[in-house]
């Protein structure tokens, strides 16, 4: 009786291209990291991508920075979708790398900030998949973030494991 399900997961599971252009156009995701105390720490984050990975910035002294400090062992979830046969969703399980020098936190911080606002990347590709460039307005947001980034750190996820479905392709499902 586990076949089923196993052809049933496969069959609902992203391909490589969709699951890259989920990821391209989302903006937000949950973070999980285990407390010291064992117990799941989870939060909602705006992130960036880096080669195809998620990339995130925080605080120093966050929790999350402390949690992954102590154990780098993180998990994503990015999903949408608000009827059952709507939802689609990639978990990637992983270790959080911690990214230090200045320069690349501010990159990873300006790529999250354009995503979260929708600006354009200088390319002149819209960040999050929607959106257009504001022009002249990248000197004055990276002065923004630059004041930000000093009290930051980033990370990149390395992935050990990626987990996607989309519901839209279970039978009896009307997509468009």
């Amino acid at each position: 009786m586990t076949q089923p399900s196993v052809n049933r997961r496969a069959g609902i599971a992203m391909e490589d291209e969709e699951l890259a252009g989920f990821l391209r156009d989302a903006r937000k995701l949950h973070l999980a990291t285990i407390n010291g105390d064992g117990t799941p720490h989870l939060v909602t984050m705006f992130y960036g991508l880096s080669d195809g990975k998620i990339t995130f910035w925080t605080y120093r002294k966050a929790q999350k920075a402390k949690n992954i400090d102590r154990d780098s062992r993180v998990t994503c979830l990015v999903e949408s979708g608000d009827d059952y046969f709507e939802l689609r969703g990639v978990m990637v399980y992983g270790t959080a790398r911690l990214i230090d020098d200045p320069e690349e936190v501010l990159d990873v911080g300006m790529d999250v900030t354009r995503r979260m606002t929708g600006m354009a990347a200088p390319d002149g590709t819209a960040s999050n998949g929607a959106g257009e460039n504001d022009g002249g307005e990248d000197g004055s947001l990276r002065e923004y973030v630059a004041h930000t980034a000093r009290k930051r750190i980033a990370y990149v996820v390395e992935p050990s494991r990626v987990v996607s479905w989309d519901h839209r392709k279970l039978p009896g499902a009307s997509v468009g």
